[in-house]
């Protein structure tokens, strides 16, 4: 007997008599989103079950692949409609007749929640359950910190709502979240047969307000306490983490209604946020960056066995992201001790991991079973791809992929990890152009996440698909770029860093940059950052640039200073910073204040004093602006692919959702007045962006080109 009033065919959520227990299925492709619908369903199952005694039971179960994903995002930034999640969550625990959810596939955000407020919880193998809401900005606002506190205690419960991680069935009933995992994957019918179980031992309904896992006050609050240092170090800027903290402290302390209003309260502030703005954006832009129109239709290649051409620190760090995602992995170098050194690059980076306790040498062995080397090109004559990643020498690499044109099988796709040379160039000098792709990592290539895909012009489609195959496999945010010198977002980097280094010159510590770029919200400053990669490597680039530069163009030449001297950073123990003894931490150095001193007299330059606040706008008028430039010359295809680039390789804050979207929340009319007033003093180096100027006179912003793409 079907006792919803909405016809079946077309209701989110429908509930049916079987026996004695009520089936609540909630059926809203593609994931079981909890909008209005949803949530209106649930709320009138429940009713019906309580006012039905023929009910002894509610089973509540997802149609499909999931339980429940969470929030419909749909509804992100629309006024709400009731009834509310909080409303569903506290029906469901009011209900009178012991309510089971039975979970399959993704019980994440709300979804989970529902499942706290449920009386009983059965998952079944493939289950994935969590509290992701720390993610975007928020906290769990619909009971989710009150119920998992006292279900599963203030440390567990702390840990997975701070970390937004998924955990699988088998540690959900460690952690108390579910009480059992089903023998089988048939999620109905272990649901019904745990159903029929607790009404024929007549269980009453247990609701979570009432569990015990706050029993231990001073164990709870040691807990808490713990964990608000930790996030305080760990989430500096955020502002979520420590809203968490404190309403896991509610749930220790208040009564569960008061401790509900209190998180409300917190959930309420965190959505109002800028932030939840910005980190809601980061999430869409990291998915839609995916989607790069040769993505639409071609089919990747395969992905088997890879080729790596070089052992240093970049070709290492590429071959243990390969080796981690699975794949096969050729080193090729010049010669038998460079391909030691290669492999014990790779080894250091396993036996760091031993040491800290993340990796098992068990799968460390594994892992390099996978890897072997070579000096000859001929062993890569079966890779199905090769990423060249050798001295950045534009004769050096068209010689390397002369070498491959030679040896790899027709249909290898012949990738380059150049950071700034002309792949276009590169792909002219071999027979099959079409196999050739810029795949660019940065360093250290198997942590950080970004992977630009560097589409050259004569590039077959199939292989940019790869290219973002291959970053879906290493778990990489891929990001289509076109062939400029540094693509996006060296390219962007260097005009920033000019930015920074004319504030140096003219009057501001390279310390007090750094720490008004860090106070932002970037983990570095831009000096610290250089110091961290090695001064020369930019020392090089503006070598290499110096025959094409704009003679009238500015140039700061404190960095080249410090180069000439050897400082490279902290390689050598000095650069804009001194680290003594081998430090990873620099102090700053009165050396370094000196040079910068007699650059100034020497450029005929009086040094003024600047805010943090007055280095902060430059610094970013700088990056997004170039940004602009970028994507009105179609090197990235929209701004969010520039959001996602400084995000996930340059450190910008993923809380204030990129530089594009930052601009947005500024005002672009409040950029451009900026850039207008910095060009009274360098017009040439402060030139706005065409496409900057055409959004403000149009009254546009960066997103609406991320709608219309």
């Amino acid at each position: 007997m079907t006792l919803s009033s909405a016809p079946e065919t077309t209701a989110p959520v429908q509930h049916e008599l079987r026996g004695s227990v009520l089936v609540v299925t909630i059926d809203h492709a593609p994931v079981n989103a909890l909008n209005a619908a949803v949530r209106r369903g649930l709320i009138d199952a429940i009713e019906a079950a309580d006012a039905n005694a023929s009910v002894r039971a509610v089973l509540i179960v997802g149609a499909g692949r999931n339980f429940i994903a969470g929030a419909d995002i749909r509804e992100f930034g629309k006024p709400a409609v009731p009834p509310s999640l909080p409303e569903v969550c506290n029906r469901i625990e009011r209900c009178d007749k012991p309510v089971i959810a039975a979970i399959h596939g993704a019980a994440l955000g709300g979804g989970l929640e529902v499942a706290l407020a449920s009386h009983y919880r059965i998952a079944v193998a493939g289950a994935k359950l969590g509290l992701p809401e720390v993610q975007l900005g928020l906290l769990p606002g619909a009971g989710g910190t009150q119920r998992s506190a006292r279900l599963i205690g203030a440390q567990a419960a702390l840990s997975l709502i701070l970390s937004g991680r998924h955990v699988d069935a088998q540690e959900a009933q460690r952690l108390g979240l579910v009480d059992r995992i089903g023998q089988s994957d048939d999620v109905f019918a272990e649901g019904l047969a745990y159903a029929h179980e607790l009404i024929a031992t007549q269980a009453a309904p247990r609701r979570t307000k009432n569990a015990r896992g706050l029993a231990d006050k001073e164990a709870s609050a040691a807990a808490i306490a713990a964990a608000r240092v930790e996030t305080q170090k760990k989430s500096r800027g955020l502002l979520s983490p420590l809203k968490i903290v404190d309403c896991v402290e509610a749930a220790l302390n208040l009564p569960f209604d008061e401790g509900l209003c209190f998180e409300r309260e917190r959930f309420i502030e965190c959505r109002e946020s800028p932030q939840r703005a910005g980190l809601v954006h980061a999430f869409f832009a990291e998915r839609e960056t995916q989607k790069a129109p040769e993505t639409l239709d071609a089919q990747p290649r395969a992905l088997d066995r890879i080729g790596v051409i070089g052992g240093g620190t970049m070709g290492a760090g590429i071959a243990v992201a390969l080796l981690d995602a699975g794949l096969a992995v050729t080193m090729i170098e010049r010669d038998d001790a460079s391909l030691e050194r290669g492999r014990a690059h790779v080894e250091k980076v396993y036996d760091a991991l031993i040491a800290k306790g993340r990796m098992k040498q068990e799968a460390k062995t594994r892992a390099m079973q996978r890897f072997d080397g070579d000096t000859r090109y001929d062993a890569l004559a079966d890779v199905d791809l090769v990423i060249e990643a050798v001295f950045e020498d534009m004769a050096v690499k068209k010689a390397v992929f002369a070498e491959l044109d030679r040896v790899c099988k027709p249909g290898a796709v012949l990738a380059t990890n150049t950071s700034y040379l002309d792949i276009d160039e590169i792909a002219a000098s071999i027979s099959r152009p079409q196999d050739v792709l810029g795949l660019h990592f940065f360093s250290p290539a198997n942590i950080m996440k970004l992977l630009e895909v560097v589409v050259p012009a004569r590039v077959s489609a199939d292989v940019v698909a790869t290219g973002f195959e291959l970053a879906r496999k290493l778990k990489k945010v891929a990001v289509r770029a076109g062939v400029c010198d540094g693509f996006i977002g060296n390219r962007m980097l260097a005009v920033y860093r000019a930015a920074a280094d004319h504030l140096m010159e003219d009057g501001a510590s390279p310390y007090q940059i750094d720490r008004a770029v860090r106070d932002f919200g970037f983990p570095m400053g831009p000096y610290q950052v250089i110091d961290l990669a090695g001064g020369d490597i930019g020392w090089a680039a503006r070598k290499r640039r110096a025959a094409t530069r704009d003679p009238k163009a500015r140039y700061v030449r404190i960095g080249d200073e410090l180069c000439e001297r050897g400082w490279f950073g902290q390689k050598t123990g000095r650069g804009f910073y001194r680290y003594e003894n081998g430090a990873r931490t620099g102090t700053p150095d009165a050396d370094v204040e000196s040079i910068i001193d007699a650059e100034r007299e020497r450029a005929g330059v009086t040094p003024r004093e600047f805010s943090d606040e007055q280095i902060v706008r430059r610094y970013l008028a700088a990056m997004i602006n170039e940004g602009a430039n970028i994507v009105h010359e179609g090197i990235a295809q929209r701004p969010l692919d520039v959001d996602a680039t400084l995000m996930h390789g340059f450190g910008f804050p993923r809380y204030r959702g990129g530089p594009m979207h930052y601009a947005d929340t500024v005002g672009l009319d409040n950029i451009l007045a900026d850039i207008h007033a910095f060009a009274k003093e360098d017009p040439l180096f402060w030139r706005a962006s065409p496409l900057l100027v055409d959004l403000v006179a149009r009254g546009q912003n960066f997103a609406s080109l991320n709608r219309s793409a």
